[in-house]
């Protein structure tokens, strides 16, 4: 979707997008990151984490994670602009709720995302504060059929508050 925001400003993108629902950090590193190295993004955009709650992963494992990952991006791509996103309060999915206490997982989301958030800025990423969107849209019940993920009218509000937050920036080749 933000793609096609920015083709309809004239910008050409092109999108590689290994993202695969259900993935955890440890799948991000070993299934996804090693393709960054070949696509040699210019832009890149981390939204992680839900998984590794939902699997019990504690705060000090999931930052430790996100240092990885970080690493590995400014190692293999050390030209791109990299772009954390909070993930969404999917404690307020009829789903969510198999997965505990509505309160304690928004709880666990929040501290999380404040990981998100510092662990970005400790390497010079950029991270794109949008929770407070995510959360209005799914307390609004913009959700996707699974009754989990947020619905593709979500995701386009998404890509609306991004297309000028995350500029495709014009690189040239060597």
């Amino acid at each position: 979707m933000l793609v096609r925001l920015w083709a309809d400003r004239g910008r050409v993108v092109t999108l590689n997008d290994p993202a695969v629902n259900g993935y955890r950090t440890d799948d991000l590193i070993a299934e996804e990151l090693p393709l960054v190295a070949v696509f040699r993004p210019t832009l890149v955009t981390i939204l992680i984490g839900a998984n590794d709650i939902v699997a019990g992963s504690s705060d000090d494992r999931y930052r430790a994670q996100l240092s990885a990952i970080h690493a590995r991006l400014r190692a293999d791509a050390s030209a791109a602009v990299v772009y954390a996103l909070p993930q969404p309060d999917w404690s307020l999915s009829r789903a969510g709720a198999s997965f505990g206490a509505p309160s304690a997982i928004a709880a666990r989301i929040e501290r999380f995302n404040t990981i998100a958030r510092e662990e970005a800025e400790r390497v010079a990423a950029v991270y794109v504060d949008i929770f407070a969107l995510m959360r209005e849209q799914l307390r609004r019940g913009m959700f996707a059929p699974d009754g989990l993920h947020p619905s593709a009218t979500a995701y386009a509000e998404w890509a609306d508050a991004l297309r000028d937050r995350l500029p495709a920036r014009r690189v040239s080749s060597p």
